[in-house]
């Protein structure tokens, strides 16, 4: 006879009763004890079979207790099963058996928690569910899996979610994530936002009617009414009521197990949620069954909405529904339009920016409707590096000594800044975007109120400060543009390290290195290296003329002033050439000509043609100065 081996589905967060003891699954164990991002979506699986002295039981001479580890070290990649003696390999078991593919092994992690009422709780993330099923596909242990039920306590506590923290950590995402393929009705709260923007109201819109004489007759033209738009008054419903009626839609269709409807609000605290919720605060009071606890009345405008949008819709479970309320009949009252109800289906889940608290405060009343998620600043192990001055300096090195910084000089962790805090173009922040996003936040924000004490806001002279403003500087065709030299002095102040590939290409280390002494300048701004000095003079000059072809830019800079023995792609090649292995000679951003061609550019100058661009540049009229010192 098989094994049965019952298999219960778990969402990260979720609340597990283990021998009268609740604890949040993601949150008190997988973060902590195993390092755990537990802002992406995970299924925790649920195996319910009897251990052995702490160690784990075997199944048909197979083990299935299976914890995946260093799963970022490649030269370590089979499965292990621990016990009191060591661990020992999973015969005939790999890693790469379960792995989503190369380019995710990193996220592809796999958790173990042994409860004292001896079930084991394994934390996957939800692609690898059907791989690890196939674990046990070659043994005799027959899979059941068990959804989570749907009317518990655990579904009410995750009903209203805010999930808060610093900028940038994630948090959209994570509830992006976590909705992938269900029907999410989102919105997004901010000063002027009030009951009728969130809810509904009466608003003009236009309808096409017939037109009539003066005796009242609709006016026929070639056989067909006469009609003109005409502003009518309508009630026009929001996003709170969209998904409300959605919800219940839902809800008659399969009452069951009906679909979720989320309704998501980003930035929550944006708003005076005591005024935007009004009324729609004491429905926020769930039972053990998911619904709202205290129904209330509508008001006479939106019963009339509310009774076209939901007539019609038949709840076969109603009885059970009205169970709940002492045999009252709410849902024809909720049908009807007389009453609000919560349906057990509809999750309202936020965001909230920790250093956006103070816009709008939120009271304790109305905190306590809610489960609360700190979304922590954690590397998203993306690579992300921040290019400057010809250099490539290490994103997550720079989020850990500035928040580091501000912690110390604010004593808060309102203003820290997360992963996703700016956008990466090909795993590049741009000079460009990092200071007029990630700077331009420290120094009028962050910094100001703090008089910019210390080394690291001093300027390269070691004397002035450095001042947002020395951030920019006007080129040679009089437009202000970022001057990434500053940005150079101010990640070396703040001794952020330098990306994993910031190196030169073959060859040109050993030019850098013979002419170590030589400095070019634009504009009087200092660049030491060639291959991005010369990089900056065709960036410049065609930001300097957005006017230009495709075709011009290609004659404007002819492979030519490459030189003999260099041929790579060419000096201005577009999006769909095939890079292959030149793609490092090439910048990461993407530029577009007047006809709507997306292109790059090249970026290896070296010794033996930086002379050529250089040249190009003075014929353009461009200031430049090579020295040396």
């Amino acid at each position: 006879m098989a094994n049965q081996l019952k298999v219960q589905i778990f969402r990260t967060n979720d609340i597990v009763d283990d021998g009268g003891k609740q604890f949040e699954l993601g949150k008190n164990w997988c973060e902590d004890f195993f390092g755990i991002d537990t802002s992406l979506p995970y299924y925790t699986i649920n195996l319910k079979f009897k251990s052995i002295s702490r160690g784990f039981n075997h199944l048909n001479d197979k083990i299935i207790e299976l914890k995946l580890a260093d799963v970022s070290n490649r030269g370590d990649r089979k499965a292990y099963s621990n016990s009191d003696s060591g661990r020992s390999q999973i015969k005939d078991f790999f890693i790469d058996d379960l792995h989503l593919n190369e380019d995710n092994i990193k996220r592809d992690y796999f958790a173990i928690l042994l409860t004292q009422n001896e079930y084991f709780l394994y934390f996957v993330p939800k692609e690898l569910y059907d791989n690890f099923l196939k674990l046990f596909s070659s043994t005799s242990t027959t899979v059941s899996v068990e959804p989570t039920p749907h009317e518990t306590k655990k579904e009410s506590t995750t009903q209203q979610i805010i999930y808060y923290g610093a900028p940038g950590t994630g948090k959209s995402h994570a509830i992006e994530e976590a909705t992938e393929g269900q029907d999410v009705i989102r919105t997004t709260f901010h000063p002027d936002s009030d009951y009728s923007t969130f809810v509904g109201a009466y608003k003009p819109t236009t309808r096409e009617i017939p037109m009539r004489d003066v005796t009242g007759k609709v006016i026929i033209e070639d056989g067909k009414p006469v009609t003109e738009n005409r502003i009518v008054y309508e009630f026009v419903s929001q996003a709170f009521l969209q998904a409300y009626v959605g919800a219940w839609e839902k809800f008659a269709a399969n009452g069951d197990q009906p679909q979720p409807q989320y309704l998501v609000i980003e930035e929550i605290n944006r708003g005076n949620c005591a005024q935007i919720f009004g009324d729609l605060f004491q429905l926020l009071d769930r039972n053990a069954s998911g619904f709202s606890e205290y129904p209330i009345k509508a008001d006479a405008d939106m019963k009339k909405q509310l009774n076209k949008l939901l007539s019609g819709l038949i709840i076969d479970n109603a009885e059970a529904i009205n169970a709940l309320y002492k045999g009252k009949d709410v849902v024809s009252q909720v049908l009807d339009g007389d009453v609000l109800l919560l349906p057990s289906n509809l999750y309202i889940w936020a965001t909230m920016n920790t250093s956006d608290q103070s816009l709008f405060p939120i009271d304790s009343a109305f905190k306590r409707r809610w489960d609360w998620r700190y979304v922590r600043i954690d590397d998203a192990h993306k690579g992300w590096k921040i290019e400057a001055n010809g250099k490539r300096y290490d994103w997550w090195d720079f989020l850990e000594k500035v928040n580091k910084l501000i912690g110390d000089t604010t004593s808060s962790e309102d203003k820290k800044l997360g992963y996703f805090f700016c956008k990466s173009t090909d795993g590049i922040i741009t000079a460009e975007t990092f200071v007029s996003k990630v700077v331009f936040y420290l120094w009028n924000d962050v910094f100001k109120d703090y008089e910019f004490e210390g080394d690291i806001f001093v300027d390269e002279d070691k004397a002035s400060k450095l001042s947002f403003d020395k951030f920019y500087q006007t080129n040679f065709a009089g437009q202000t543009v970022v001057n990434e030299a500053k940005v150079d002095v101010f990640l070396t102040n703040l001794g952020v390290k330098f990306a994993d590939d910031n190196t030169m290409i073959e060859g040109e280390e050993e030019d850098e290195q013979s002419d170590s002494k030589t400095r070019y300048y634009i504009n009087g701004d200092m660049f030491k290296r060639k291959s991005y000095f010369g990089k900056e003079i065709m960036t410049q000059y065609l930001k300097a003329h957005p006017e230009l072809t495709f075709q011009q830019i290609k004659e404007t800079f002819p492979d030519s002033l490459l030189g003999e023995g260099i041929s790579h792609r060419g000096l201005i090649v577009s999006d769909d050439t095939p890079l292959d292995s030149y793609s490092r000679y090439y910048t990461p951003e993407h530029f577009s000509s007047s006809d709507g061609v997306s292109f790059r550019v090249f970026k290896q100058w070296t010794v033996s043609n930086i002379d050529n661009i250089i040249d190009f540049a003075r014929n353009q009229g461009m200031n430049i100065d090579v020295t040396e010192e």
